[in-house]
């Protein structure tokens, strides 16, 4: 790691590269000069620190707190656990009824119910795929998914297979017939789609007919006669039939559809936090330069593929004629939010007094700038918020407090940087269990500016296991997954959000889909997303929000939040069931479980610590690959401690599956030309000792978190390179 030097402002040391940065690159074009910016930075610094040093100060006492509360009381009982929780304030008295005042938010967060991307904001090649993945080829997700099976002959392997081909153009068009039917025949056997006195005509062969609801049809693009393209609409999400004679899938179609694209991922979160590592100034400042070129509409990035080099930049917006003879245009890229990181990380990028400061100051202030370009139009026409707003999303924060300060924090962020008052919108994330059973109040607190609540499994259940980690031995992870807690939990996200006045100015969201190669089971069990009342749920690639998105068109979120809202709330006390171990567990399946944790772990790590790879695709001990980030992490690191410290497991147990999966994981990156083999010398292996680190001290880290290991460890790595 290069040694950083500093510029001096005040009270402030700024590490050089950043200090450029914001003076040559962000603040330009803003009516903010360096110097102000600066300036404001420190007030913020010198005002805030202490006070989020104050909070997690109480976290840390609410932990001790609860853990004394459970070795007093090993005979549980769950009212005196309940009357517990409220005397120390863990538990808030709810907050009278009350509907959130939310202005100035753009549709797709507000109104259309759709996929949601999560993309590390250090890839540029990443956040260009999330940002123009608004549109997805259904033809090209079926086709490169196990969605459509490879029964029959219908491979995947080799050059274009027409027996898949035959599989995806079926399915697509019974998708059609049952979104989009016409009042006789079927698209199937379609034989033109014309443009006459403002409504779709459709022919087959010598029969005509129309959409069964003329008013799907939305637009087109093209000659009335023979239209390039047709725009449909269901749900308010859109649907693109794109025509090519000469395309080698249009021309063997009887009415030369040579593709269907649908709108994907209608959201997208840039994420500086869970999916990042990110560690130092220079990770910093690549971060910040991905958001303020997506917020100038100049991000681009090339990279070889094939042998060719390939460009990406944003998309542009799609322009078609409506039936009435107007213009319509629809956004080409999806709308995004920026993650900033939890409150819990410190960096000194930027220092006060010779100290590190909270890292969430600096990613406030600096991403909010950088946004400050599309909100005046410096964005080159690719605009991202069409009505003025900027959607930062708050992560790991506990209790309604810490959402109010960080609503304080948004006020004097707008302050500094001459922004409206409430343009910074607020995403919560429902992913603590301080915060879920205060839900309301949490709302409450950020009622003026909250546009998305959201679950995350998760860390919610790694800070569930080290809340209650001396209540006793929790069950295995797969079935913590059946627990009385987690339906709960998903469920009272929902009942709060619409209690609250959601529908219709916020997300109510919902977790990712962890297993981005099995499209198939997604698109069977993910429907119960937008079931249970979610407005957007995330997604682990663009090609899954296309999938994903198919839902969206079977399903109306409204209606169904509609019915939701007669059901009786979720229970707090379900809510505050703990899931722990009710039986003996054969040493296999101990074993498996330690195997399981472990190999997450070193798979991740490996690449996080010794690679900068905040997200990673993670082969489990059945070699399904799933995707790991710090929430991942944090709930195998604190399942281990937990069954450590239970006696379940031994540190020698713990020891020998760290150094016989280092073997596996080693041999599982030997193509990596960057990998740093971990087993060739365990005792120097910076990548296995943060694994350790993480099973064997997971216990002592505060709320359970991750990234003070990896922090520390990461730097290291990068030193000794």
């Amino acid at each position: 790691m290069t040694t950083v030097n500093y510029v001096k402002h005040g009270k402030l040391s700024i590490a050089a590269p950043l200090h450029k940065m914001v003076s040559e690159q962000v603040c330009p074009g803003t009516d903010v000069t360096a110097e102000h910016f600066f300036s404001e930075l420190e007030k913020i610094i010198a005002d805030f620190s202490p006070r989020i040093k104050a909070h997690l100060a109480t976290r840390d006492k609410i932990q001790e707190s609860i853990d004394q509360w459970h070795k007093d009381n090993k005979a549980f009982n769950a009212d005196t656990y309940k009357s517990y929780l409220q005397s120390i304030n863990y538990l808030e008295p709810e907050v009278p009824a009350f509907e959130i005042s939310t202005e100035n938010v753009d549709p797709e967060i507000a109104t259309i119910a759709g996929a949601q991307l999560v993309v590390p904001l250090d890839n540029a090649r990443f956040v260009l795929n999330a940002a123009n993945a608004r549109w997805g080829s259904l033809y090209d997700a079926l086709y490169g998914t196990d969605a459509i099976s490879e029964d029959d002959g219908a491979t995947r392997a080799g050059g274009y297979n027409p027996v898949r081909g035959a599989k995806v153009v079926a399915y697509t068009k019974a998708f059609l017939d049952e979104h989009f039917p016409l009042k006789s025949g079927s698209h199937s056997n379609v034989t033109s789609y014309k443009i006459e006195n403002g409504t779709l005509a459709v022919q087959l062969g010598s029969d005509s007919t129309n959409l069964s609801d003329q008013n799907q049809f939305t637009g087109y693009e093209g000659d009335t006669s023979a239209p390039a393209k047709i725009l449909l609409c269901k749900n308010k999400l859109h649907l693109e039939m794109v025509f090519d004679a000469s395309h080698p899938i249009g021309k063997t179609d009887s009415a030369n559809l040579a593709d269907v694209q649908l709108e994907s991922a209608i959201s997208t979160i840039m994420d500086c936090e869970d999916s990042v590592a990110s560690v130092d100034v220079d990770d910093k400042c690549q971060v910040y330069a991905n958001w303020l070129g997506l917020m100038q509409g100049t991000l681009h990035c090339s990279f070889e593929k094939g042998g060719k080099t390939i460009e990406r930049k944003l998309s542009p917006d799609r322009t078609y004629t409506t039936p009435d003879g107007g213009t319509l245009t629809l956004p080409g890229r999806s709308v995004l939010l920026v993650r900033n990181v939890g409150t819990q990380c410190e960096i000194d990028a930027v220092k006060y007094n010779d100290a590190p400061v909270p890292e969430t100051l600096i990613d406030a202030m600096v991403t909010s700038l950088c946004a400050k370009h599309d909100l005046i139009g410096n964005n080159n026409n690719f605009n991202n918020s069409r009505h003025g707003s900027v959607f930062i999303v708050k992560p790991k924060m506990h209790g309604s407090e810490e959402v109010a300060l960080a609503v304080e924090l948004f006020d004097r962020v707008e302050k500094a940087l001459s922004l409206k008052k409430n343009s910074l919108k607020m995403g919560i994330m429902d992913e603590e269990r301080r915060t879920t059973v205060n839900l309301k109040n949490c709302i409450n607190a950020a009622r003026e500016r909250v546009v998305f609540i959201n679950t995350g499994f998760l860390d919610r259940t790694g800070d569930d296991i080290h809340t209650c980690m001396e209540a006793g031995a929790m069950l295995p992870k797969a079935e913590i997954k059946q627990a009385t807690w987690l339906m709960a939990y998903e469920d009272n996200n929902v009942d709060c959000g619409l209690a609250c006045g959601l529908q219709g100015k916020a997300q109510i969201g919902k977790g990712m889909w962890a297993i981005p190669d099995q499209m198939a089971a997604m698109l069977e069990a993910k429907i119960q997303h937008p079931q249970q009342g979610g407005s957007t749920a995330w997604v682990p690639s663009p090609t899954a929000a296309t999938l994903h998105a198919t839902h969206y068109f079977q399903l109306n979120v409204k209606d169904r939040q509609d019915e939701l809202k007669s059901r009786d709330a979720a229970s707090v006390d379900d809510i505050l069931t703990i899931p722990l171990l009710d039986r003996n567990l054969s040493d296999e399946e101990i074993k498996n479980e330690l195997d399981n944790n472990v190999q997450g772990i070193l798979g991740y790590v490996a690449r996080w610590v010794g690679q900068g790879i905040g997200c990673s695709k993670v082969p489990d001990i059945n070699n399904v690959g799933l995707m790991e980030d710090c929430a991942t992490l944090r709930i195998s690191s604190q399942h281990i401690a937990n069954w450590l410290h239970h006696g379940i497991l031994s540190e020698d147990e713990v020891m020998e599956s760290m150094k016989r999966l280092a073997v596996t994981v080693d041999n599982q990156n030997k193509n990596d030309p960057d990998y740093a083999p971990m087993a060739k010398d365990f005792d120097n292996s910076v990548t296995f000792q943060a694994s350790v680190d993480l099973a064997l001290k997971g216990r002592a880290q505060p709320n359970g978190y991750t990234e003070f290991i990896l922090y520390e460890r990461r730097q290291e790595a990068k030193a000794q390179s």
